[in-house]
């Protein structure tokens, strides 16, 4: 008796051969029970605990889909006012879902997106005196410091209107500030040199 699995088999045991001529059977398996047909249709889903309180917006999502069954045609006036009111009073899950189960969207656990209009930030504008301080602080490595005094004065002037605005660019004057002062320091101390030394 030999215990390897047969060649072309994975080691499972291959199911029964069918009689000569007719097609494999195929159908629930022939291990464990069959899981029991609950009868809520395909899209529709109960809620796992109906007694559980059902909040604000558990009533407004299933609002929604009364509203949508009335414009498709799908409930009359006197139906939707009707459940309408008992949606109202609905306290349990379980109340809510019988005011729509015959309905096709059905109320289901997750709330879905509803796309809507979100307003984009507004972001202020750059400062231009700011924009300049840090142009005149870069440039003073290609002007031989001649722009770091421009640079602070712009840079001061940027950061009072920026202060008052509430416009961006702080960081922008800043630097050229930061720059424009160790372009005249620099400055200052070769003057100092070179007058010491003569």
């Amino acid at each position: 008796m030999n215990s390897d699995p047969a060649p072309g088999s994975n080691g499972f045991p291959l199911p029964p051969p069918s009689p000569y001529g007719q097609p494999p059977v195929y159908g629930p398996p022939s291990y464990g029970p069959v899981p029991p047909y609950n009868g809520v249709p395909y899209g529709q889903q109960g809620y796992p605990q109906p007694g559980m309180r059902a909040a604000a917006a558990d009533r407004d999502r299933t609002m929604d889909i009364l509203k949508a069954a009335y414009t498709e045609g799908r409930l009359t006036k006197e139906e939707f006012d009707a459940r309408s009111a008992r949606v109202l009073a609905a306290k349990t899950y379980g109340e809510l879902h019988m005011l729509v189960a015959d309905l096709p969207t059905g109320p289901s656990g997750v709330a879905p997106y509803h796309p809507g209009y979100y307003p984009v930030p507004v972001v202020p504008p750059n400062n231009g005196l700011a924009i300049g301080a840090l142009i005149c602080g870069i440039a003073e490595f290609f002007t031989l410091g001649v722009a770091a005094i421009p640079a602070v004065i712009l840079g001061h002037a940027a950061r009072s209107q920026i202060r008052r605005t509430g416009e961006r660019g702080d960081g922008m004057a800043l630097t050229g500030l930061i720059l424009g002062y160790l372009a005249i320091g620099g400055w200052a101390l070769i003057i100092i040199l070179l007058a010491a030394h003569s």
